[in-house]
Formats: structure tokens, C-alpha cells, sequence
């Protein structure tokens, strides 16, 4: 019986490390480099920084992929998190955000999400771009039950802030 306890014991002792393993709190430092125009580069250092700037307020950079874990309680996004890996695709968001430039006549900027839940997702999102160095709201399409989204801007964007994550 003993053998038994301790044997429950590791197994769930290692079951919750493994989760809490897979927490991505903060992104790693990295050099930002996208098309600001025809002919400017845009550079920054990204240092490294939490993915959640406040409670459920995510701030992403162009060329990141992320995904964020959500638990849901009443109907509500109660609590999100990045994860390293997708292990529980039910109640993860898929976020990548990217920028075009082949054709520096015609960068663009793509944010892709995919809503795994039963509901249409909506949220709020700010953008802040090489050009007016400003934060600039910007509107955003509710993703349907289970599906992506695109959304698609005709300039070079530098990072996203998506906040008031919620159901339809």
C-alpha cells in the first residue's frame, strides 16, 4: 500500500511539473527586423519580456508565433497563458503574426488566430507601427466557433496589444 501511495504520489508530482514546464511566461530576447517602407528597415531589441503585459492583455511582436492556453469557468476567459507547446488544442489560441514585404511597394501586415472554442472570440487590439510611433486602435473581426481569422493591414505594424479577450 505504501509502494502503491508513493508510486500515485511521483506520478502526480511529475504530471504537475510537466504542465507548469510548458508555461512560457516571458519571450527570449531577440533582434526585431522588419520592412518599416520601400527603402527603411525598422531594428529593435526586444528584451526579454512577459507575453501578458497585465491580465489578459498579450503583447505580441511581428514574427511571433504563440500559443495561449485559456481557461474558461461561466462562460468566461477566466485565466490565459502562453505555452511552450499545444497540448491541450481544445482550449488553445493559435496566434501568429507576420509581415510580407517581397514587394516593399506592398508590405503588409497578417495577424492569423484560431478560436478552438464553441463560441465566436472577440477582442480589442492596438497596433504600433514604425511610421507614426504611436499606439493606434484598429478593429478586429470576431472569430467564429473553431476557426481562423486573418487580418490583414497594407503597412508594416511592430507589435500588437490584444486585450478584452471574451465570448460572443
Amino acid at each position: 500500500m505504501k509502494n502503491l501511495i508513493i508510486l500515485v504520489l511521483m506520478v502526480f508530482s511529475s504530471v504537475v511539473f510537466s504542465q507548469s514546464e510548458n508555461d512560457k511566461v516571458n519571450r527570449s530576447a531577440f533582434q526585431l527586423e522588419i520592412a518599416a517602407n520601400e527603402t527603411y528597415q525598422y531594428s529593435m531589441d526586444v528584451p526579454e519580456s512577459p507575453y501578458f503585459v497585465h491580465e489578459k492583455v498579450l503583447q505580441l511582436f511581428c514574427t511571433e508565433t504563440v500559443f495561449v492556453e485559456c481557461e474558461i469557468e461561466q462562460d468566461t476567459i477566466s485565466s490565459m497563458k502562453v505555452v511552450a507547446e499545444n497540448l491541450h488544442p481544445q482550449k488553445t489560441i493559435v496566434i501568429r503574426f507576420t509581415q510580407n514585404s517581397e514587394d516593399r511597394k506592398k508590405i503588409s501586415s497578417e495577424l492569423n488566430v484560431k478560436n478552438p472554442f464553441q463560441k465566436s472570440l472577440v477582442y480589442d487590439a492596438m497596433m504600433f507601427t514604425p511610421n507614426s510611433q504611436d499606439w493606434q486602435s484598429t478593429s478586429i473581426i470576431p472569430i467564429q466557433p473553431q476557426l481562423e481569422n486573418y487580418e490583414l493591414w497594407p503597412h508594416a505594424i511592430v507589435t500588437l496589444v490584444l486585450e478584452r479577450w471574451r465570448f460572443e
